[in-house]
This record gives structure tokens, C-alpha cells and sequence, in this order.
């Protein structure tokens, strides 16, 4: 009886344990981890990767936008002296790919849809935005990326390679769309959107960035300008045709850019650095030439005048007491002059005394300017190219704080960072631009030239390697090369595919390979955008 009385305890106490027991996926869920967020707050995390958007060229994770970054090296904006903390060779490897974010941005879409929102709502719109960025960011740097397959499955890690055609031609879709469902959304005022860091979660002023990214983009398919399935000209004229439908930055205060403040996000030209890089660096030929050449005030605001030209009885206030390095040149030879004074170094004043002396942009009304000038010089659209590119160098003066009339510039008196001299510099617009060098030469070869050219003047310490880029395409300016550049003397074109890809993906990755550079991953060759 004893028996009987344990072995149905027994049974009692098994059953008992089965009825609870749960499935290992229940019992693996951590019931103190949120396993949902706000489509607002993952906004916050993609918004940043913005502004960081893939680490840095050489694919070390870093920032691509900052000012005074390798990438500002790279665009042959200032020059390193002192190879203990950097050279200015183009010794590029591989560079990382933006996947991570780009799930987030799937994530951020899901969550606004579970939290009930619209089939179109503002995530969903940005998204699409999200989408053509961070994939242009991948493709510009690489050629093929793996898109279709790749945002089907998240989970599939051998996705096969869409060609960079088929990429641009979705990214042009997805800006399209954005701009379609911002319309609808602010037409029916149910605007949900929020932790938007940028623009205050206004969405009107999200579609006017859109739409200026879109111009970007379009622009920098000049070469494939004659593609029917891209369309690029038409596209290019139904925009600038059509402002209703495609809003557009309308003045500096549209810019979409990252502001730096005295805490959390101090410039990287500050007093705290001031020992680190303020004599480390010098200003670069490639850039200052250009001002120079053409008595471009920018140079007062941005430069200090080299020492060595002072002492030989020039003003600091006279164009030709700037000087920059060439970026090719040894950077013994480099660092043996600047000990002697024959070189610029940036404006002690405005970079290292304040915690955010300027903010940076990202998508900015100068560059549309420029963009919208250099379409319609290349008969893409109607209208007065010469207009636009006033307001463009316009924009870009003020942006210095540079207007008509006397300007008050301060410059390093003895390399310190306390003592400083101010300067009076009279400034005449009408004279600027009356100059030959400056005078828009008409819709033809020269005044193209001149409208990049502006353009890379505009792009000092901003918009991340975009002034690369459109040298790059164009050849505007002339970047200077030489052993300081490294890599025998060339501008490479391109970076390696991350390494990651070789592991998980070698495969497709080789496909993509053979199909594009003949089986060669090579920092020198020439992408499908290129050619």
C-alpha cells in the first residue's frame, strides 16, 4: 500500500512538472529585456549612423563626416606633417558596409507598423529615404552590393550581388517614393513623427532634404546621363520643373547638418586638443591655390598666413602670405618646412577656441546651388545656371560670416591660443565675382569647371568625402599626388569589399568580382559608375 501511495506521488509530480514545463524558445526570453522599442527611438540610432555612415575610408569604425578627419585629408583640404599620427597617403584597404543600419531601418518600419501606424506613415516614408542613403553610401564605394536578396531574408548571410546599375535605379525609386508618401502624410496633417535629432520631426523639412539628395544623386550619374532606364535628364528636369511636387532647400536654414555643442559632441578643433593636432597639420595646396588664385576671402577665415611670408614683410591680410603643401609632397620634407614657417596652418582662432565653432553638413543648400547649376550647364533642364551658382558661392561666403563691406578676420599671433590679432578685410561680392577666374563663363566646358570648382571651395570641412567624389567623377580640381600620396602616384577609385564578405560570402562575392573587375578587388579599378 506504501508503494502504491509513492509511485502515485511520483506520477502526481511528473504530471505536474509537464504541465509547466515551456517551449526553450519561451524559457530563453529574458522577461527583464524590452523585445520592443519606438520606431522613435531606433530613428535616433539610424540618425546618427547618418553622420557616421560606415566607418571610416581605410574601414576602421569612425566618423565619415567629421571635420579634420582623414576624409578631409583625402579631399586634399589640409595635409598631416607628422606620420607618427597620420600621412597623407591613400593607403585604403576595405571598408565596412552599412547592413547593421539598414536592419535597424527595417526594424524601425516594423515597429511604427506594430504600434498601429498607416501602411504610409513618417517612418515608413523616411525609410525609403534611409534606404537609398545608406545604400548609395555602400555602392559608391564598392560597385555591387547585394540589395535584393539582402533585404528579403535578414537571416540569409550568402545573398547573391545586384549590379551597381540595378542599385542606383532602386535608389532613385526609393527617393521617389519618399518624397510620394511625405506629400500624402503632410497633406492629411497626421504627422506622428518623433526623435528626429536633425530637423525637430518636421517632416516638410525632411522632403526638401530628400529632394536634394535626389539632385545629388542624379548628378553624380553624369556619366550615364545618355542610360534610358535611368532616365537621370529627365528626372533632373521633371524636379527642377516641378517645385510643388519636388520642395526644395530654400537657404541655409534647410540644411540638414550636425551640430556640435560644449558637452557630449565637442568639434574636433578645440581648446582641449589644441596641443594634439594645431601644429600637426597644415593647410593643403590643392585647396588654398584655388582661393588664392582667385582672392577668395574664405582663405582669411579658415587659414593663417605662414609665418615665414610675414617675416619676409608680406600683411597677413595679403592673398599671397598663404601657402599649402602639396599632399604628394615627402612628409620629411613637409615637416622640415613647416618648422621653417613656409606653411598655412589652419585658423587657430576659429577652430580651437570654441567647443562648436560651426556645424557640419550633411545634405546642404550650397552644394543644391552647385548641383542645380551644374545640371542645367549640361542641358538637363532649363533655366539661368549663373543664378544659381551666385547663390551657391553666396551661401558659402556667409556661411564665414563674409559680407559686403569690412570683415573683421583674427589670426594666431605666436602660435599660442590665448593671444590673437585682429585684421580688417574689405570684401566686395560684385568683385568676386567679376573677376575672370569667378565670372560664369556661360553654359560650356569653362563654366563648368568654374561651377565645381565652387563647389569643392564649398565643400571645405563638410559633407564627409563628398568633395572626393566629385573629383573624382569629374577631375575637378586637380588633386595633387607624389610619394606623400603613396600608391605609385594614383588617386584610387574604389574600396576593398569588407572581409566579412570573404568569409560568409565568397561565393557571390567572387561573381561580383569577375563580373566587374575581372576578378580583381583593387583599390585602383573603375567601377560601372566611372565609365
Amino acid at each position: 500500500m506504501k508503494l502504491n501511495n509513492y509511485i502515485l506521488s511520483v506520477l502526481a509530480l511528473a504530471l505536474a512538472l509537464t504541465s509547466c514545463e515551456k517551449p526553450f524558445d519561451e524559457l530563453e526570453k529574458d522577461p527583464n529585456r524590452a523585445i520592443n522599442v519606438p520606431a522613435s527611438l531606433v530613428l535616433k540610432g539610424i540618425l546618427n549612423d547618418m553622420y557616421n555612415s560606415g566607418g571610416s575610408p581605410s574601414g576602421f569604425a569612425g566618423v565619415t563626416y567629421s571635420p579634420w578627419g582623414a576624409e578631409q585629408r583625402y579631399n586634399q583640404f589640409y595635409a598631416s606633417n607628422y606620420d607618427y599620427y597620420a600621412t597623407n597617403e591613400y593607403n585604403w584597404t576595405t571598408t565596412s558596409l552599412n547592413f547593421y543600419t539598414l536592419k535597424d531601418v527595417l526594424k524601425m518600419e516594423a515597429e511604427a507598423k506594430t504600434a498601429g501606424a498607416a501602411d504610409v506613415n513618417p517612418y515608413s516614408a523616411l525609410g525609403k529615404f534611409f534606404r537609398a542613403y545608406f545604400y548609395e553610401n555602400m555602392t559608391r564605394r564598392v560597385g555591387d552590393v547585394p540589395l535584393t536578396e539582402a533585404l528579403k531574408d535578414q537571416a540569409n548571410l550568402t545573398p547573391k550581388y545586384d549590379s551597381q546599375k540595378d542599385v542606383y535605379v532602386q535608389i532613385l525609386k526609393w527617393l521617389d517614393e519618399a518624397n510620394t508618401g511625405m506629400a500624402a502624410i503632410i497633406a492629411k496633417g497626421d504627422n506622428t513623427l518623433n526623435g528626429d535629432i536633425y530637423l525637430g520631426n518636421n517632416l516638410r523639412q525632411w522632403q526638401k532634404v530628400v529632394n536634394a539628395y535626389r539632385l545629388r544623386v542624379l548628378i553624380s550619374l553624369s556619366k550615364k546621363e545618355a542610360d534610358a532606364e535611368l532616365g537621370v535628364k529627365q528626372k533632373f528636369a521633371d524636379m527642377i520643373g516641378n517645385p510643388t511636387k519636388y520642395p526644395l532647400l530654400t537657404g541655409m536654414a534647410d540644411n540638414l547638418q550636425y551640430t556640435h555643442n560644449s558637452t557630449q559632441s565637442k568639434y574636433p578643433r578645440n581648446q582641449d586638443n589644441f596641443g594634439q593636432n594645431a601644429t600637426r597639420e597644415n593647410m593643403a595646396k590643392t585647396y588654398v591655390d584655388l582661393l588664392v588664385a582667385r582672392k577668395d576671402p574664405r582663405v582669411f577665415v579658415v587659414a593663417e598666413p605662414a609665418s615665414a611670408k610675414l617675416a619676409a614683410g608680406l600683411k597677413p591680410t595679403d592673398y599671397t602670405a598663404f601657402v599649402g603643401a602639396s599632399s604628394g609632397e615627402d612628409l620629411q620634407d613637409m615637416a622640415t618646412k613647416v618648422l621653417k614657417g613656409e606653411y598655412s596652418f589652419q585658423n587657430r582662432k576659429r577652430y580651437y577656441t570654441s567647443y562648436s565653432p560651426e556645424p557640419v553638413f550633411i545634405i546642404g543648400y550650397p552644394e543644391l546651388m552647385f548641383n542645380i547649376a551644374e545640371g542645367i550647364n549640361r542641358g538637363w533642364a532649363t533655366g539661368n545656371a549663373d543664378d544659381y551658382y551666385q547663390k551657391g558661392i553666396a551661401a558659402s561666403m556667409a556661411f564665414y560670416g563674409l559680407k559686403d563691406g569690412d570683415n573683421t578676420v583674427t589670426f594666431s599671433r605666436d602660435g599660442g591660443i590665448v593671444n590673437f590679432d585682429n585684421y580688417t578685410v574689405k570684401v566686395s561680392m560684385a568683385d568676386y565675382l567679376a573677376q575672370p577666374t569667378v565670372k560664369y563663363a556661360g553654359n560650356n566646358a569653362t563654366g563648368l569647371e568654374q561651377i565645381l570648382t565652387q563647389k569643392y571651395l564649398a565643400f571645405f570641412q563638410n559633407s564627409g568625402l563628398e568633395a572626393f567624389y566629385n573629383q573624382r567623377r569629374t577631375g575637378v580640381p586637380t588633386f595633387l599626388t607624389g610619394v606623400g600620396t603613396g600608391n605609385s602616384g594614383r588617386i584610387p577609385k574604389r574600396w576593398l569589399y569588407p572581409q566579412s564578405e570573404r568569409t560568409t560570402n565568397a561565393t557571390n562575392l567572387a561573381a561580383a568580382l569577375t563580373t566587374q573587375y575581372s576578378g580583381k578587388d583593387d583599390v585602383n579599378e573603375t567601377m560601372w559608375l566611372l565609365k
